[in-house]
């Protein structure tokens, strides 16, 4: 033997092999995983180019998938029954070509985003129901050779992390991210020899995709429930009383009106603090208009908005509502603060604005023409606001509550990802 194939043989046998930090018992004793070239497990098939005028939803005899659609609704297993697909418009047809229709156990890529965390978002096609699909704008349409990935594998596959980062690494563009058939060919997959295996993984994954898929059912229920209880519970424009009322109620006559102006005392934070002067940890919450309000920490005693708490935070541009009970301090992206005025439960006020989107879209446009837009509130001594509050309130936790459930599993599921798939750093070498 050669030194050079002496020291080829050396460098293959340094490799460390490739095996995912957890393993099924019956898996865990027999040979790691394979990285294979991308373009020798699938085939690439032809799409088309069609844009959304193109395309509708009421008849036609070939469906479209979209790249828009991979990237805002389609599930990563993609199954016809479940899905809302547009037709392609009939006198389009003649470009359908049946060697490009989709089959069962296909992978659709979007190769265009504009963010990075999307690009090459992916479907796999598990059950057409015998319709003919077909893959459209800016997408790319692989195919599995021969019988190496187990169907309803690959939907997981190509969202683990070290497939993803290759996606990553392939993109090109500045404002507009893409990526080709050719550069995805190169790809290194990691892969089971054991279709068992494939089939064991995919299986333990999708029964964490359907928990997750029931409690999002379960937090959508709750806050369509909500939606349709503030509209019960509010008077409608122009209306004086409610359509709904807790039974102690219902004989306590009409409620009253007033503008925002009359109802609502804005508030002043003592200063602003600027983003230079945002800390990762701190005694004091720096609140703006971000996701989820806490942009950072401050020991800024200062700053701290602490007199006549609780308060109501109004975004400027997202035009959303936080209830705030605790010292704060208020960043530099805009927000506004106000309480009610004498005679107004503060929680119920935020009910009320929450439930009139009246008033939310006039704050959108401008925090001036709030004033005159009017609010409906029954008697403060008859004790209704609170009830009103205390039941909203009770829906909101309750929502929490599932929303962390939901947000547990995607932490779960993220975790068994990573387990259950070779990282990057384990593959190098």
């Amino acid at each position: 033997m050669s030194s050079k194939t002496q020291t080829t043989a050396t460098k293959e046998e340094a490799k460390p092999a490739l095996v995912p930090k957890l393993r099924f018992p019956e898996f865990r004793d027999t040979e790691g995983w394979a990285s294979e070239p991308m373009g020798e497990v699938y085939s690439f098939k032809g799409n088309n180019s069609l844009s959304r005028d193109k395309l509708n939803y009421v008849a036609g005899s070939v469906k479209n998938i979209h790249y828009g659609d991979i990237h805002t609704k389609f599930s990563s297993h993609f199954d016809i029954t479940k899905e809302l697909v547009p037709f392609i418009n009939e006198s389009e047809e003649g470009i359908v070509r049946d060697e490009n229709l989709c089959a069962e156990g296909d992978m659709i890529f979007a190769d265009a985003s504009e963010d990075m965390a999307d690009i090459g978002k992916s479907i796999e096609i598990v059950s057409l129901n015998g319709e003919r699909v077909v893959s459209g704008l800016h997408t790319i349409l692989a195919r599995r050779t021969g019988d190496r990935i187990a169907l309803g594998f690959g939907g997981h596959h190509f969202k683990s992390g070290w497939v993803r980062t290759q996606i990553q690494k392939e993109a090109q563009g500045a404002k507009v991210l893409g990526i080709s058939a050719n550069r995805m060919r190169n790809l290194r997959l990691p892969l089971p020899h054991a279709e068992t295996e494939q089939q064991k993984i995919a299986e333990c994954l999708s029964s964490v995709d359907e928990l997750m898929a029931a409690q999002a059912r379960k937090l959508d229920a709750l806050k369509t429930h909500k939606k349709g209880l503030m509209q019960q519970l509010f008077p409608r424009e122009g209306e004086t009383q409610p359509r709904l009322r807790f039974p102690e109620f219902q004989n306590a006559g009409e409620w009253v009106e007033g503008t925002v102006e009359e109802i609502i005392s804005t508030v002043t934070a003592p200063k602003k603090l600027q983003t230079s002067d945002y800390q990762a940890e701190g005694e004091f919450p720096i609140i703006d208009q971000s996701q989820d309000y806490i942009c950072g920490w401050t020991n800024d005693g200062e700053a701290v908005i602490d007199k006549g708490l609780p308060v109501i935070v109004f975004g400027d541009h997202t035009c959303a509502l936080k209830f705030i009970d605790r010292p704060f301090v208020q960043g530099a992206d805009g927000i506004k603060i106000f309480r009610p005025k004498r005679g107004i439960d503060i929680r119920f006020l935020y009910c009320a604005i929450e439930a009139n989107p009246v008033v939310q879209e006039t704050y959108k446009r401008h925090f001036s023409m709030l004033k005159e837009k009017k609010l409906s509130f029954p008697d403060p001594k008859s004790g209704e606001q609170q009830r009103i509050a205390d039941c909203l309130t009770s829906l909101d936790d309750l929502i929490a509550a599932q929303t962390q459930k939901h947000e547990a599993l995607k932490t779960h599921k993220k975790g068994l990802m990573q387990q259950l798939f070779p990282s990057p750093e384990e593959v190098a070498g």
